[in-house]
């Protein structure tokens, strides 16, 4: 099995250094996360590609590998190819035919050839040679040179074939690793999950902030986004999930700040606390998922007065974005349904929210805020790596039961996010029932698991079915971890 992955454009307008490094960088996250998949998948780059290579041609190996790469920041695209020795154009024919005869089976389709080296035949010469072979002999509806349904791609270097079976297209972005750290401020809603992908992609390691206004529940739902788009989009590199618990904030500033200047002020507080927590952590920019005018806090009178509490750089990739383009971006990256199901609490909000604060009236109203309730909640921040979130379950009282092996009649709740489930549906023994319910949804749906048991909760790492059984059984429920 062999793959080409082609660079994001902009790496290949980069200078010839930075090029090199970011191509090496690439090549290294894609050797991390394939690693787990098949510790004999080879990845190696040259100026204008990289290639992934691995033994035979397993559909189950060849879908976990396109996985990766369709998520994997700094692919413009790939391709799955069968690489040969250039024959001649009847071999090339032939060899195309293997490959692409059931596909177009009642479908228009044109042959495209790139070809570099020298050659007695011209890549139009090949084109057609190898189209009207294609339409003589199968079923397909005919060429078409425009718009066609099907594309057969053919490339011709030097002495060598390739002929392109399949191809997907990449994240697009540059490589993490390539550009520095952020420390993204994440509710857990459309514009902090969606503006937090957009840094992912753009090759900014991105780490988490988390206030905690109030509530187990909403904390729960932002470290399952946050580990889902670290995992997803961003695991070749570690990064870290801070919570810093900011109730007796919010109370502060409902006994001592006028009601209309509240938002602007809660938001004050926390770019206060995350400068601070950027500074500890050696990082030079913040990430918010602020756009202009779409609550009253997010006038550019606001964001101006908000700004000035801090002389970190503020970063809001979505600033200009309408909301109905946030949530298409979200429903993108699989994060749509559980941004709209998110159990988000917030005690600050203004009945008659000023929409033109003055730095002089804002002033005032924090003159009366106790700044060492702010002090110490940065100082009581938890701080867990993104892949060890997990310790949260240590704060169960009840032990949680781990199985390999199922007993007889067992029920299996398959908790993933909808689209693993379509691309490896969970296999069970006969007896054995498997009911799907989104980590997500499981707040709101956990009462249908209230009767009978015990219920094993499944997810690929572990990881998330752990954490959801831990509270459950803290809740009363009969329920378990299956870990094949």
């Amino acid at each position: 099995m062999h793959i080409i992955v082609r660079l994001f454009s902009e790496i290949t307008i980069k200078s010839a250094p930075v090029r090199k490094r970011f191509i090496k960088q690439l090549r290294n996250n894609l050797r991390d996360l394939l690693r787990p998949v098949d510790p004999s998948i080879r990845v190696t780059r040259d100026w204008e590609k990289l290639d992934v290579m691995a033994e035979g041609d397993d559909p189950q190996l060849i879908q976990k590998i396109n996985q990766v790469l369709a998520t994997t920041p700094g692919i413009a695209h790939f391709s799955l190819v069968h690489q040969y020795p250039l024959g001649d154009q009847h071999d090339v024919f032939e060899k195309t035919m293997v490959h692409w005869k059931e596909a177009l089976t009642e479908k228009t389709f044109c042959v495209r050839v790139k070809r570099t080296g020298s050659h007695d035949f011209s890549s139009t010469d090949l084109e057609r040679y190898v189209g009207g072979g294609l339409n003589q002999h199968t079923e397909a509806a005919g060429v078409r040179l425009k718009n066609p349904d099907v594309t057969v791609q053919l490339e011709v270097k030097d002495d060598q074939l390739y002929v392109v079976e399949a191809r997907r297209q990449g994240l697009g972005g540059f490589p993490i690793g390539t550009q520095d750290s952020v420390l993204s401020l994440i509710s857990g809603g459309f514009d902090s999950t969606v503006s937090s992908y957009l840094t992912i992609k753009r090759g900014l390691r991105t780490h988490y902030c988390f206030f905690n206004l109030g509530g187990r529940e909403h904390e729960l739902g932002v470290k399952e986004v946050a580990f889902y788009l670290w995992n997803k989009f961003g695991a070749s590199h570690k990064v870290r999930f801070v919570t810093v618990p900011f109730e007796e904030v919010v109370g502060e500033i409902l006994k001592n700040v006028k009601n209309s200047h509240m938002g602007v002020v809660l938001k004050r507080m926390m770019l206060r606390a995350a400068e601070q927590v950027a500074e500890q952590m050696d990082i030079q920019a913040l990430v918010t998922g602020e756009s202009v005018a779409q609550v009253s806090s997010q006038t550019l009178t606001n964001l101006s007065v908000i700004d000035k509490v801090t002389d970190t750089l503020v970063l809001r990739p979505l600033i200009t974005m309408d909301k109905n383009d946030i949530i298409d971006i979200s429903r993108k990256i699989g994060t749509e349904e559980f941004a709209a199901a998110m159990p988000e609490y917030c005690g600050v909000i203004s009945k008659k929210p000023t929409t033109g604060a003055k730095m002089a009236d804002v002033l005032e109203q924090e003159a009366n805020f106790d700044f060492s309730v702010l002090e110490r909640a940065v100082e009581e921040r938890r701080l867990q790596t993104i892949d060890q979130i997990m310790a949260d379950t240590e704060q169960s009282s009840v032990d949680v039961e781990i199985l390999a092996e199922l007993p007889e009649a067992a029920i299996v709740v398959d908790i993933r996010h909808p689209d693993e489930v379509d691309q490896s549906p969970l296999k069970m023994k006969d007896g054995q029932e498997v009911v799907c319910i989104p980590f997500y949804s499981l707040s709101s749906k956990a009462a249908s698991l209230k009767e009978g048991g015990p219920y094993y909760l499944y997810c690929d790492k572990g990881i998330m079915s752990r954490l959801h059984a831990s509270h459950l059984a803290d809740d009363g429920y009969q329920v378990g971890v299956y870990r094949p």
